[in-house]
């Protein structure tokens, strides 16, 4: 379904239902809902709930009451994921005929059990910006036979967008406008930096970098405001957006609600939990001094 057609900026919250929202999310609501209130425009809200084994009713009801709690309000209705899953396929499939994805058969434990070797052995194993190796290159050169082969056995795989296939067929430098907290302006994108990123497995038909991308633009979202720790991944977004002429938004990356570690806050520390903090009393404007707004 496409946005509805508007020429105010288009903002959105987007959590995953599968904890309680904490610190760091409220930060999040209320610089994307404050933004668009200050600027005449929309607030939006996504449940990212393409995990359909983690995330629950549960949770996104806790989602819906944490937010009301703060003081927010969203246009309804509220987009879900589990509900766009033949978007992502078709997006899928328009790449495929592209011939930029190929099915992938390594395993976490197997290309663990690959780094591990090649490190004790004295070499340096590429990482992506997040720390995590890079996906093995000879699985993407495997022949059709030997993939059809093992197909036909069973074996489950994940699809994977050929990085470099990519990056030929845009041919061009990528960039994106940046307004947040650390660098700002005319951001050079380096998706290289990824590898062969993930695009769906057999458990999820979507992964993380492809959905958003997809949903921002049905969303019809004219800024993206999130955390500092998704900048990096913008290079991903913007490959995606340009291999899918899909429309680019403006990127405000901000900081971070860190914990007493100095580490980003998790969900399963009910500590900065905002429904442990209603439960203690506090109020939403406590929670936007404890946050530094």
């Amino acid at each position: 379904m496409p946005p509805l057609p508007s020429d105010k900026p288009v903002y959105r919250f987007a959590p995953s239902p599968n904890g309680r929202l904490h610190l760091g999310h409220a930060l999040s609501a209320f610089e994307n809902h404050d933004r668009a209130g200050a600027a005449g425009g929309r607030f939006l809200l996504r449940m990212e709930d393409i995990d359909t084994a983690r995330c629950t009713p549960a949770f996104e009801a806790a989602i819906y009451e944490d937010l009301a709690w703060l003081g927010l309000r969203w246009e309804e209705p509220v987009r879900r994921q589990s509900e766009h899953f033949p978007l992502y396929e078709a997006a899928l499939t328009r790449l495929r005929e592209m011939d930029l994805v190929y099915p992938a058969f390594l395993t976490r434990g197997d290309v663990k059990a690959r780094v591990t070797a090649a490190e004790q052995a004295g070499s340096v194993w590429p990482r992506d910006p997040d720390g995590s190796p890079l996906y093995p290159e000879d699985d993407r050169n495997r022949s059709d036979s030997e993939r059809r082969a093992l197909m036909a056995g069973g074996a489950r795989f994940a699809v994977r967008l050929d990085m470099a296939k990519a990056l030929d067929k845009i041919g061009r430098p990528l960039a994106w406008t940046e307004t947040g907290d650390g660098r700002t302006g005319r951001i050079e994108a380096d998706p290289s930096t990824w590898g062969d990123v993930i695009l769906s497995r057999s458990d999820a038909p979507s992964s993380y970098h492809l959905s958003v991308t997809l949903d921002d633009a049905a969303q019809g979202i004219t800024h993206v405001v999130r955390g500092q720790d998704l900048f990096e991944a913008t290079s991903v977004h913007r490959l995606l957006q340009s291999l899918l002429d899909l429309p680019q938004p403006v990127y405000h990356h901000h900081r971070l609600v860190l914990g007493a570690d100095g580490r980003k806050l998790s969900k399963s520390d009910n500590s900065t939990g905002l429904a442990t903090l209603r439960d203690q009393g506090l109020a939403a404007g406590d929670i936007r001094r404890l946050v530094g707004l």
